[in-house]
């Protein structure tokens, strides 16, 4: 089995972890993002010349390359190179923000990094096509391989995109129903979010030349990662901070969204689940007091449990086979990274 981790990146911190500090970024996604940047662009360039500002706006108004940084590692940790996993690190990035720029438009929100998102600034009609160019690129980027395993990657990159629609269907159809249960909006993110990671390691995996159950425990990792993640993004759209998060505090009830706290608070207590309701659909919705009865019944607390159980998960599927030791060792960090209380 071939050792190989991720080239050294020459010099670039522009990409800080929550707090600024640089150095908290793990360095594999600091030399993910230089592996990766100069293929995406490439890619970028076979985009209709009307399409070319646009989507440089959105790619590259900054981001931490997590799932390139996953796919990158994923394709060393299998007993490949790196560099064998980068075709799969650009689909996977080109699937991710095709899908922010749908979000964008489905959320209205104008801005994603403090910058102005495509539809607000550029138009609804440019940034839906954008992201559909996007998603078509990231299955050229693969198929262009033009062997088995790049074949088989787009197969299960095209899987994770349909799932993660279906995901993003169901959170969109929750904000119109006054309850979900939690096997319900865990299930949506599975799909939202646990999707597109688990693609992004199996692909690297399948890139490295990894076997079937090296493939399968990545994508366990990868699946699971993001349910933990997802848990700990709902948990910091009701109670994270706007210096952390970017949003206002509360965003996610502002917006009705049934998250996995309101989930759990509904089902733990019945009488909450009437007062919540209620509050969530007044006008404006009552977010002080929606928050305080949520942190009442206890969810909170549940849902930082949920998270902390799948990371658990992610972090035991990287025991379950052989893997290279040192990028097994930076996947264990990203993990922890992505999933940190305060990011």
């Amino acid at each position: 089995m071939t050792t190989s981790v991720v080239p050294p990146m020459p010099g670039n911190t522009s990409d800080t972890a929550p707090g600024g500090d640089p150095a908290a970024i793990p360095a594999a996604l600091v030399r993910a993002s230089s592996l990766v940047s100069q293929p995406l662009a490439d890619a970028l360039r076979r985009l209709d010349p009307s399409l070319h500002e646009p989507v440089r706006h959105h790619v590259f108004g900054g981001g931490k390359h997590v799932r390139a940084g996953l796919a990158l590692l994923s394709a060393a940790a299998a007993g490949g190179r790196a560099e064998d996993g980068i075709d799969g690190a650009v689909a996977v990035e080109l699937v991710h923000n095709y899908s922010l720029l749908h979000d964008d438009i489905i959320d209205r929100d104008e801005t994603r990094r403090h910058r102005p998102t495509v539809w607000a600034r550029y138009g609804e009609g440019v940034a839906i096509v954008a992201g559909d160019a996007l998603a078509v690129l990231a299955m050229q980027v693969l198929l262009g391989g033009q062997t088995s395993r790049h074949v088989n990657a787009a197969k299960v990159l095209a899987d994770a995109n349909q799932a993660m629609i279906a995901g993003q269907s169901s959170d969109m159809a929750f904000e119109d129903r006054p309850r979900v249960t939690v096997d319900e909006c865990l299930t949506m993110e599975r799909g939202k979010t646990g999707a597109l990671l688990s693609a992004a390691c199996a692909v690297g995996a399948l890139l490295g030349g990894g076997d079937e159950t090296t493939v399968d425990a990545l994508a366990s990792y990868g699946e699971h990662l993001g349910i933990s993640f997802q848990a700990v993004d709902d948990v910091l759209g009701i109670w994270g901070e706007e210096s952390a998060t970017g949003k206002p505090v509360g965003s996610d009830l502002l917006a009705r969204k049934k998250t996995l706290p309101v989930a759990v608070a509904m089902e733990a207590d019945p009488e909450a689940a009437n007062q919540l309701e209620q509050l969530l659909s007044q006008e404006p919705v009552q977010v002080g007091a929606a928050t305080d009865l949520i942190e009442r019944t206890g969810a909170r607390d549940a849902v930082t449990a949920i998270a902390d159980a799948h990371l658990h998960e992610a972090l035991a599927a990287l025991e379950r086979v052989r893997l290279v030791d040192e990028p097994r060792t930076e996947l264990v960090a990203v993990a922890r990274f992505v999933t940190a209380r305060d990011r």
